[in-house]
């Protein structure tokens, strides 16, 4: 079965804040796994993405569920915040 709950991470290489939630996110990415879908997005190389999501800033952190947004997180975050956000929505 597929997840209902997504975590959409938009980021760039050349951002320093991205840089410092990269970890973190492969953490979340770790004890998620299978209960969450998770989504990178290179905003250089996926503009289209970040466009569709109205995604001005980064880093942005879109969690979904049921394909609708129901938190958005901008610019870096301790991973408290992410998880909470993510428990919210399983």
């Amino acid at each position: 079965m597929t997840p209902n709950v997504k975590l959409l991470d938009f980021f760039a290489s050349w951002c320093g804040p991205c840089r410092m939630m990269k970890p973190i996110i492969e953490e979340i990415e770790e004890e998620y796994k299978g209960k969450i879908a998770l989504h990178k997005y290179d905003i250089d190389e996926n503009q289209e993405e970040a466009s569709k999501h109205n995604v001005m800033s980064i880093p942005t952190i879109l969690i979904l569920k049921d394909d609708k947004v129901i938190n958005q997180l901008v610019g870096a975050q301790p991973k408290a915040n992410i998880v909470e956000a993510i428990n919210a929505a399983l």
